[in-house]
């Protein structure tokens, strides 16, 4: 695939200091997109966007914490002020926060993930949707889950926070209809990031345990298919792509090998 595929693009990615956010920020600017990248851990922001700077591409960091409204605005702001109006943005940043069941929810994780996977991504989508539709052109990656659409015990919140985020990419699609302007809702299966790690509040065995028995997705796998997604003519529109581990059938349906 060629280097120039999005050359002279500007992407926006939040959460882009691990996992999805990370990967899927190395994968377009590898393909010639100006990137600017948010997120909370600045010191790791800034790692990202050194290495795309060594590896030749161009990297712009900017603190973002997508669950507070303010610092969305202050970072809509500075982008604005660089890039008047952005080619690609994707909606990353977000969380899991515990596994049990609602009648021993805690609401402070519930208000954590609401914030982040849904109002969060409302929020930058608002922010940027704007100046898409004044040049219409732009493409708009939101990265679901599995979750949204097979919601599982002991999840609840979570799930109905991804759920929630189907239902407002859908409704936004008609309103874009006739602008031009994409939407890619990516909904992955299990992928091997901090994920669990966040999920389990930092317990690192239980979250190695998820994973234990098969090869899950990596982070790049997903951006593989978010490039795949940006770079189709624009004629072509990938609205909705749920992504798996081949051993993974369902939500809470895998197969894992027995290990000795």
């Amino acid at each position: 695939m060629s280097l120039k595929l999005l050359s002279e693009r500007v992407a926006v990615v939040s959460g882009a200091s691990s996992g999805i956010g990370e990967a899927t920020a190395l994968a377009l600017a590898s393909h010639g997109a100006k990137v600017v990248l948010g997120a909370r851990r600045e010191d790791r922001l800034e790692g990202v966007a050194e290495r795309i700077k060594a590896e030749g591409g161009q990297a712009e960091t900017l603190p973002l914490d997508v669950a507070d409204a303010e610092s969305c605005r202050q970072f809509f702001g500075a982008v604005e002020g660089r890039h008047p109006a952005v080619d690609i943005l994707i909606n990353n940043a977000g969380l899991a926060r515990g596994l049990g069941p609602v009648a021993a929810g805690d609401e402070r994780d519930w208000r954590e993930m609401v914030e982040a996977n849904l109002m969060g991504l409302m929020r930058m989508t608002r922010l940027f949707l704007p100046g898409m539709v004044a040049k219409k052109r732009g493409d708009i990656v939101h990265v679901g889950s599995i979750a949204g659409v097979q919601p599982y015990a002991n999840g609840a919140a979570y799930c109905a926070s991804k759920a929630a985020v189907e239902a407002f990419v859908q409704a936004l699609r008609f309103e874009l209809l006739g602008t031009s302007i994409r939407q890619l809702l990516i909904e992955p299966g299990m992928v091997e990031t901090e994920f669990s790690v966040v999920r389990f509040h930092g317990d690192q065995q239980r979250a190695a345990a998820v994973y234990q028995g098969l090869e899950p997705l990596s982070a790049a796998d997903v951006a593989d298919c978010i490039l795949f997604a940006v770079t189709r003519p624009e004629h072509v529109c990938v609205q909705t792509l749920l992504v798996t581990p081949t051993a993974q059938a369902a939500a809470t349906t895998v197969h894992r090998e027995k290990t000795s």
